[in-house]
């Protein structure tokens, strides 16, 4: 598989229902892109350092995994979500609602200030 973490870009884009983040590079090298959609704008920033960590997880993967575990505890189940694109959610049983910012404050815990 292709080293392409290097090559991999976030885009955000800002609609009526929130803000989108997705990745462009990592179909360069045979993988599924990442998107993240319905995000609150003030989550935009540490969303990107998330779907880049999870690129990174992807690119050194040998296959596509179901789940990542990023920092110390955060799981992150991958969804296909149609034309070759994964989306980050939640682990099965956890509430959905609130999730985005539960992950950016337990992996930089230093965002509570």
């Amino acid at each position: 598989m292709a080293d392409v973490s290097s090559e991999v870009r976030i885009i955000g884009s800002e609609g009526p229902d929130g803000l989108t983040l997705r990745t462009s590079g990592l179909a360069a090298g045979d993988l599924p892109e990442l998107c993240v959609a319905g995000l609150p704008p003030y989550l935009g920033q540490g969303w990107a350092r998330v779907l880049a960590a999870l690129a990174r997880r992807l690119a050194a993967s040998a296959q596509v995994p179901e789940r990542v575990t990023l920092g110390a505890e955060v799981e992150i189940s991958l969804t296909p979500a149609g034309d070759g694109v994964l989306t980050p959610g939640p682990p099965p049983g956890h509430a959905a609602e609130g999730w985005h910012r539960d992950v950016l404050l337990r992996l930089f815990p230093e965002a509570r200030t």
